[in-house]
């Protein structure tokens, strides 16, 4: 399918978008259909990623946004953005598995890096990725984002965040200079 043909727009996320942002999410990460894409967690993490709960408070709060790609009327990618201050924080990514491999998810990241600096005058733009992504890492690495060393454990015994498949699980943090 040639995704370029029809245009991407871009808009601030509402209430009545959560399923499909809930769907779209779980899509890229979880189960059989996130295989189609590079971004599966399916073998590192079972059960849900995120839920309808968590999603609309993420789109209902007053220090950030959802920033969600349509084409053709249909949610394809999306994103969190938070401001904290000097930073802001990336994070709820996903591309649909079927767009994966576009160019969709630079595109995106691109327009959330944009925002950020100019309509808070982020500095920096700061993400946590489960440390054993070595494949998604190199993809930021190679947008800008370094590596910190700065680990955050795994709600290990929260299914609201999967169900690990395996023990060495944690988040590191990422982070990228703004210009």
């Amino acid at each position: 399918m040639d995704t370029t043909a029809t245009a991407l727009t871009f808009r601030d996320a509402v209430d009545t978008d959560v399923d499909a942002l809930v769907g779209l999410v779980e899509s890229a990460y979880r189960g059989d259909s996130s295989r189609a894409g590079w971004t599966t967690e399916a073998d590192i993490l079972q059960g849900q990623r995120t839920d309808p709960e968590g999603v609309l408070e993420i789109v209902k709060s007053p220090d950030g946004k959802v920033l969600v790609a349509e084409r053709d009327g249909r949610i394809v990618a999306c994103c969190q953005l938070e401001h904290r201050g000097e930073h802001a924080y990336f994070g709820m990514f996903a591309v649909s598995p079927a767009e994966q491999g576009s160019g969709l998810g630079r595109t995106v990241l691109t327009r959330a890096e944009q925002l950020a600096r100019e309509a808070w005058g982020a500095t920096e733009m700061h993400m946590t990725v489960i440390s054993v992504r070595d494949e998604l890492i190199a993809w930021y690495e190679r947008r800008g984002y370094r590596r910190t060393g700065r680990m955050t454990p795994f709600p290990y015994g929260d299914e609201r965040f999967g169900i690990p498949q395996r023990d060495d699980l944690q988040f590191e943090l990422l982070v990228k200079e703004l210009a």
